[in-house]
């Protein structure tokens, strides 16, 4: 399975300092938490592709 872009994922541009992609993840991982969306399997796998993207940057 192909990974995508990891700025892609948190809607930054490679350019972006650490604080502008902090606060893109932090947006991202609100919206696709798992508390706030029970049951959804596919927000889940979001929520962790997020994490694991905003980890390598």
């Amino acid at each position: 399975m192909a990974k995508r872009d990891y700025y892609d994922i948190l809607g930054t541009s490679k350019g972006s300092s650490q604080d502008e992609i902090k606060k893109a993840y932090r947006k991202v991982a609100l919206k696709y938490h798992p508390d706030r969306n029970p049951d959804n399997k596919e927000a889940e796998d979001k929520f962790k592709e997020a994490a694991e993207a905003y980890d390598v940057l």
